[in-house]
């Protein structure tokens, strides 16, 4: 079979990738790093960011703090770029790399499962805001049934979803450039209508410096809760040839996200001077003029399914890596159906929406802030070399089967630094007694990952290069 022909079969726009967690061979490979910017960037033109602009703002943040805290914790985007160079270097997805941090029984719970809890809660958030916009969108063109057909809406945009991450890495990067300059446009305009109706006086609620400060730790890692979902991101990047360069892969990767997200959040402060941001899809309509109203609430659905389709797709993988003998596609669906089942208990069986929504945003950043930076410090140790099909050896006598198939320093950093961010954590339902301590500040985005990788970086100094393969090189 000719090389052309192979990449067809296994990695082709319109048909079901036949590669889940398994190793691509090099006569598969293709791309360039610059392709990644159209994923990621597709990925967040994303309504969430509008919610996260608002929030901040209803918090108690002036329209400047606002704007420096999302700007600051959008900087974690540079940390997602990082982990994607590990995907060519390997030619596996994040989850099968993880094994080379926690060993291979280590990495089915703190790789396979929790990246699984995670996948479907974001994947729970997409759902979710897309029902809702959807829902909107119906009725606003005269379905005035849609308002009583949420549950039907809500499968539906599932379904959507599922079949596309089914479809998989090639259909995804096809149509992802296409997608971000559509709804990107789309949200340009929305930003230049929220500038004009923005209260450029707004001044926001008068506190002490401590109250202040805490607020611009909670918003950080509102922010950075982002990025810090993305520790996947090898995953879209295992196709590209080992020679890519690395320093292209972390500047295409973290554009991809900064830019839309950065842009798209400052629109939802400007808003948030001016309108009621606890359900923005409906209120924006008060700033935009009667016309682009349906257009951006379309564009806010079709923005978070791309987004979604992302998060199961890599979900999928995750899920497969602790069933290895489901093919991708039906861990993409059973993923999929976990995920419909809870965004119906989010949208009809939880008290508040949007305080349940912080609430968990926030508690889940204690968990995927030291789940980068173990990855991060164990790729920055190999100096970015990774033997693909060592990784995939699962056997007690595989390289990274360590002690009892658990890497010590990976769980011991997983372990200790979640803890101490969850002790950290300052939500609405619930403070962590190092943040009643520290007068409500929120230090779980930071202290979480600087811990978790100083753990690992000391406990882990003996980590050698995990194959002779050469690291990616900085060419074009």
């Amino acid at each position: 079979m000719s090389d052309a022909a192979r990449t067809t079969v296994t990695d082709a726009v319109g048909h079901v990738e036949a590669r889940g967690i398994d190793v691509i061979p090099d006569d598969e490979r293709h791309g360039r790093p610059r392709a990644l910017f159209g994923i990621w960037a597709a990925a967040n033109v994303l309504y969430l960011y509008l919610v996260y602009g608002g929030l901040l703002v209803m918090l108690g943040l002036g329209v400047v703090e606002a704007l420096v805290v999302c700007l600051l914790g959008n900087l974690w985007w540079f940390g997602v770029g990082w982990l994607a160079t590990s995907g060519p270097a390997s030619g596996t997805p994040s989850v099968v790399i993880l094994r080379a941090v926690f060993g291979v029984r280590g990495n089915l719970v703190f790789g396979s499962a929790l990246g699984v809890a995670i996948g479907v809660f974001f994947a729970v958030l997409n759902i979710t805001f897309a029902t809702l916009a959807t829902q909107s969108l119906l009725v606003l063109l005269g379905w005035q049934e849609a308002a009583d057909a949420g549950v039907a809406i809500l499968v539906g945009v599932s379904a959507v979803c599922t079949v596309l991450s089914i479809f998989g890495h090639a259909t995804i990067e096809r149509i992802s450039p296409y997608l971000s300059i559509v709804v990107g446009a789309c949200f340009v305009v929305l930003g230049a209508y929220a500038v004009g109706a923005a209260d450029w006086s707004y001044a926001a609620p008068e506190l002490g410096m401590g109250e202040r400060v805490a607020l611009w730790l909670l918003g950080f890692t509102i922010i950075a809760s982002g990025p810090l979902s993305w520790a996947a991101s090898a995953d879209f990047s295992r196709y590209l040839p080992a020679s890519s360069s690395r320093r292209a892969i972390v500047g295409w990767t973290a554009l991809g996200g900064i830019v839309p997200s950065v842009l798209i959040t400052a629109v939802g402060i400007a808003l948030a001077t001016t309108i009621d941001m606890t359900e923005p899809q409906a209120s924006i309509a008060a700033v935009v003029p009667g016309w682009f109203h349906p257009v951006i609430l379309a564009a806010i659905v079709v923005g978070t399914i791309a987004n979604n389709v992302l998060t199961q797709y890599s979900n999928g993988l995750y899920a497969q890596s602790l069933a290895p003998r489901v093919p991708r596609w039906m861990a993409v669906a059973v993923v999929g159906g976990i995920g419909l089942v809870l965004s119906g208990w989010l949208l009809y069986g939880a008290p508040d929406f949007l305080e349940t929504l912080g609430y968990l945003i926030e508690l889940s950043v204690a968990v995927m802030g030291p789940l980068m930076a173990v990855y991060a410090a164990d790729i920055w140790l190999r100096r970015g070399a990774f033997d693909g099909v060592a990784l995939s050896d699962t056997s007690p006598g595989s390289r990274f089967w360590y002690s009892g198939g658990w890497h010590v320093a990976g769980a011991v950093a997983m372990v200790v630094a979640t803890t101490v961010a969850v002790l950290m954590v300052n939500t609405t339902l619930y403070v962590g007694p190092i943040s009643a301590l520290l007068g409500g500040a929120d230090l779980s985005s930071i202290v979480g990952p600087l811990l978790a990788a100083g753990i690992y970086l000391g406990l882990a100094r003996g980590v050698r290069r995990a194959s002779p393969a050469p690291a990616l090189v900085n060419a074009r």
